[in-house]
């Protein structure tokens, strides 16, 4: 075996000296510098949050647990303390239209001094009301006017009887109203003396009783007039007693808001329905009504939507329950007698309201997750205003009546955080997101792993620490946190920059620190902290090495088998990866040049597999049947696999196998191999490399390590190497090896301990070597195929020969 295909320890982690820090604990360091490390993301952020045109709105793409939202706070928060406080936002009575309230836009702290201010007004109402229109002056005057009127209605009936008396009828009041009847020496006639006249008498006397009738109709037909006149005079008696008092009342108002020409005309409002209500206003209050909103005077109060007068600088608003009503508000009911109520106090602002002239953040998946409230949001950002309504796609035939408040102007920027996914979905299928959302601002999941970034990530680390009152970290437990961010970056020249990771296990840490009552925490703290999350999610992965052990599952890590190789996976499971090993195993025969994936045929193996199965196919076909059909038909297959396969970093493994199934060469089952193949030949790199190399190493440890264990790995995966510290321990003491592959020649030579051969000038390989073995069984079965073909017997081919 090549020794230069075997790592040095060194190579296995990348490890952080703790010379270069000029700090003994992390309370020494300062917190985090601003920006650092995500210049594109802080560049888009505050471009789009400086534009002021339409559309310029911005969504922040990238990781989950990447400090995306600590980041853009930090952000909006700055430049936000820069801004002058939005107004409040307030909701008055329409006195024109109830149904469509009234909205009043004040300085920032106006309008809770305009709420407590008519509540005041209010509570001083109905005293001075009821004092106004009880006064001995005003009592006497209404008496006056109704006594005036009650005596013009007596002298005209008075008058009227008297007229109808000179000419013999007489005028009487009866339970029925008023009658006529003939008189005779200033009596009234009863009926029998009226019947005993005669005809002629009785019809003149009947037409006067017609002709008074009617004179007495065209009088009556005046009363309404006069009572109308009666209650008028007294609504200008009260509008007159009532002025003053009214006037009085709302005086202080008028100084305090003189120069705010709403509020003054919303006081003129409340004026002229005051005076206009008059008596109505008189006895009307309801005991035990303890609500404002319920009281006779509930509509001259102020229904505040929005109270900036805390606000320093424009607001930042993060919502993380972005549901319809909870942007751009809602309209409450009370049910009331079975029927639903409504009125201007029961107006409940949205986010967008409270981030009008500033900054609202949204999360792209809860925003998508409620009904309608993207369609809502996107209302708001064309019309730039905002209406609180019940969505289009909810109204009914027959909608609940509710109120119209009048539309909020509103200047706000959205920003929205979301995975890159759902950016580039957005950007695909709605037309309407690019126009409204003009900015993408994307966050880097790792940095490279300079000694300039590892002095930021110390920082990053101590201010994780602070924000989670944490025990300080020492040097040696910060250079290993330093360790495993590269390890979760997947890059021994990366550093994560997944901080909800680090954090967790930070917070982790200090639990074992404190545990120990240590006031500090060291190395040996994060070990166990990592070691401890590993035991707690490993339930999974010690089954399948258990199933392994046991026999249960097949997997030989000592001797040599022909067409047999172990293959490499890594699962996923709740956010953790653990790798484990997989027989691959492949058969050659007599064909027409198929190679069939028995996972892709039994629809276990997903699109991205099936296509490593291809290139391998074709690789094989152009190495060693460039002038010749390919006469083979092979099979590869995972063993006691009853899961779906994806991914191609098992092609390199499957290459071997069949090559090895070909040539009859056996193959080391001490090893295991893991990497993607292209049609060249060349190894390429794969994901989760450190996993699969723990996971046969685990197995190979349970059985007793040898000196014969190992993995091989493409070259391009050892930057990727952060091995666990005992995997490094065994190979320094020679008990387990790290190989690395160029090519799957490479690859043969280390699995089989056979040369791979390189061929001459005119392609012949030199005898006994791996691709003269291929190459010698390939021309074999071609030779045999085209004797069947032509009904001759085959003959053997010589030599090996790649075409």
């Amino acid at each position: 075996m090549p020794s230069q295909h075997v790592l040095p320890p060194e190579s296995l982690r990348t490890r952080c000296s703790t010379d270069s820090f000029e700090f003994e604990t992390t309370q020494d360091l300062a917190d985090l510098p601003d920006g650092l490390e995500q210049a594109r993301a802080d560049e888009a952020l505050r471009f789009g949050l400086a534009m002021s045109h339409p559309g310029y709105n911005v969504f922040v793409l990238g990781e989950s647990g990447t400090g995306r939202h600590a980041i853009v706070t930090r952000l909006l928060n700055e430049i936000a303390a820069k801004r002058a406080a939005p107004p409040d936002l307030c909701y008055v009575h329409n006195f024109d239209d109830a149904q469509r309230p009234r909205l009043l836009t004040l300085p920032a702290g106006v309008g809770a001094r305009l709420r407590t201010d008519m509540q005041a007004f209010v509570r001083d109402l109905g005293p001075g009301i009821d004092a106004a229109l009880d006064s001995e002056t005003h009592l006497t005057r209404i008496e006056a006017l109704q006594e005036a009127h009650k005596a013009r209605e007596e002298e005209a009936l008075r008058e009227l009887g008297k007229a109808c008396a000179d000419d013999g009828v007489s005028l009487l009041k009866t339970a029925e109203g008023f009658v006529f009847a003939p008189t005779r020496e200033g009596e009234a006639m009863s009926p029998e003396a009226f019947d005993a006249l005669p005809d002629d008498e009785k019809a003149a006397i009947e037409k006067k009783v017609g002709e008074w009738s009617d004179r007495l109709a065209d009088l009556l037909e005046e009363f309404p007039g006069w009572r109308k006149a009666l209650y008028e005079a007294t609504r200008r008696a009260e509008r007159d007693v009532l002025a003053p008092t009214v006037s009085h009342l709302s005086r202080s108002l008028r100084e305090t808001y003189a120069d705010l020409e709403a509020v003054q005309a919303f006081l003129d409002a409340v004026e002229k329905d005051l005076l206009d209500g008059g008596a109505d206003w008189s006895g009307e209050e309801e005991e035990g009504r303890e609500e404002e909103a319920s009281s006779r005077f509930h509509r001259y109060l102020v229904k505040l939507l929005v109270d900036n007068e805390d606000t320093r600088g424009a607001p930042v608003i993060y919502e993380d329950n972005a549901g319809y009503g909870g942007l751009v508000g809602r309209i409450e009911h009370l049910v009331q007698m079975g029927n639903q109520v409504t009125h201007f106090h029961l107006i409940r602002a949205g986010a967008l309201h409270r981030a009008c002239g500033g900054y609202l953040i949204l999360d792209a998946d809860r925003l998508f997750a409620q009904p309608h409230a993207w369609e809502g949001l996107k209302r708001v950002l064309r019309s730039r205003e905002i209406r609180i309504e019940a969505p289009a796609e909810a109204q009914g035939w027959n909608p609940t009546a509710t109120l119209e408040p009048e539309p909020v102007s509103c200047d706000v920027k959205v920003v929205l955080i979301g995975d890159r996914s759902v950016f580039y979905l957005l950007n695909e299928h709605d037309p309407d997101f690019a126009e409204l959302f003009k900015v993408a601002a994307d966050f880097d999941d790792e940095m490279p792993r300079t000694p300039e970034n590892v002095r930021y990530y110390t920082h990053l680390l101590a201010m994780l620490g602070r924000n989670a009152d944490l025990l300080p970290f020492d040097r040696a437990a910060v250079a290993r946190l330093v360790e495993q961010g590269a390890r979760l970056a997947e890059h021994s020249g990366k550093l994560s920059l997944h901080t909800r990771k680090l954090a967790d296990l930070m917070r982790e840490a200090d639990f074992h620190a404190r545990s120990a009552k240590l006031g500090l925490v060291g190395r040996e703290h994060v070990d166990w902290a990592t070691a401890a999350r590993a035991r707690r999610f490993g339930r999974y992965a010690e089954r399948v090495i258990e199933s392994i052990v046991e026999g249960t599952t097949l997997i030989t890590t000592d001797g040599v088998r022909s067409g047999q190789v172990n293959g490499l996976v890594v699962v996923e499971l709740a956010g953790e990866q653990f790798g484990h090993p997989v027989r691959i195993t492949a058969t050659a025969r007599l064909g027409d040049g198929d190679v069939v994936d028995i996972e892709r045929e039994t629809e276990l193996g997903g699109a991205i597999h099936s296509k490593g199965v291809l290139i391998l196919t074709a690789f094989l076909a152009a190495r060693y049947a460039r002038h010749q059909p390919l006469s083979l038909s092979a099979s590869l297959v995972f063993e006691q696999s009853y899961a779906p396969v994806e991914g191609d970093s098992a092609s390199l493994a499957e290459l071997c196998a069949l090559l090895s199934a070909l040539a009859d060469l056996p193959i080391r089952q001490s090893l295991a191999i893991t990497g993607s193949v292209n049609q060249f030949g060349e190894a390429q790199v794969v994901g989760g490399v450190n996993e699969k190399i723990e996971g046969f190493f685990d197995l190979c440890s349970m059985r007793g390590l040898t000196g014969e264990h190992g993995v091989v790995i493409p070259v391009a995966s050892v930057r990727h190497l952060m091995l666990r510290e005992d995997v490094v321990e065994a190979t320094r003491r020679g008990l387990f090896h790290i190989h690395t592959a160029r090519t799957v020649d490479d690859a043969l030579e280390i699995l089989t301990g056979i040369p791979a051969g390189v061929p001459d000038a005119k392609g012949w390989m030199p005898p006994g070597t791996i691709n003269a073995r291929v190459a010698r069984a390939v021309d074999h079965m071609a030779a045999v195929q085209s004797a069947y073909a032509s009904g001759g017997n085959h003959r053997r081919t010589r030599r090996g020969r790649v075409d």
